[in-house]
């Protein structure tokens, strides 16, 4: 029993070393912050939150700057798992302008599903809208639904001449047969 004992204090101060040095490298239990000193707007330049910080008890960095990078980043460029800012890019990016990422919402949004004013996307919703699915005033692509459509099912001579008109050089895309 005493032989137990001995072992057994002394696997637990091996332990407490093995995590005493982990802590020294920061790994796992720290992320990266890094912010600039110079703010502009009352933002620091930019602003890098990744990982955890059990110091400030986060689970997850939220970088807020002009130019925000983190698990979430709020900023005019924002890069992240969530983004949200005038230029978005994540896995959820949500940009005034421009967003780009698996779920984007923008003016000009790119991504698996994108919604926006122009959406190019696996799915795309909006005034304009080029995807595998589109939904859009004029759309275009393989299921596409709206007021002016070119499809597997249909080619609308208004949208053939509007995408023709703004991308001359996917004509060949829009009508493979020659149309108008």
């Amino acid at each position: 029993m005493k032989d137990d004992s001995e072992q057994l204090k002394q696997r637990i101060a091996t332990l407490e070393q093995e995590v005493a040095t982990l802590k020294k490298r920061g790994y796992p239990y720290r992320g990266i912050r890094k912010r600039s000193n110079r703010l502009y707007w009352g933002l620091p330049l930019y602003d890098i939150a990744l990982g955890p910080d059990p110091e400030q008890g986060e689970m997850r960095g939220h970088a807020r700057g002009i130019i925000a990078i983190g698990d979430i980043a709020t900023g005019v460029l924002a890069l992240g798992g969530v983004a949200r800012g005038v230029i978005a890019v994540g896995g959820l990016a949500a940009g005034l302008l421009l967003g780009i990422g698996g779920l984007s919402i923008g003016l000009l949004a790119f991504g698996g599903l994108a919604i926006g004013g122009i959406a190019l996307g696996g799915g795309a919703i909006g005034g304009i809208a080029i995807g595998g699915g589109a939904f859009g005033y004029y759309a275009a692509g393989g299921g596409a639904f709206g007021e002016h459509v070119i499809s597997g099912m249909a080619q609308d001579p208004e949208a053939v001449r509007f995408f023709g008109d703004w991308l001359p050089g996917f004509r060949s895309l829009f009508c493979p047969n020659g149309c108008g």
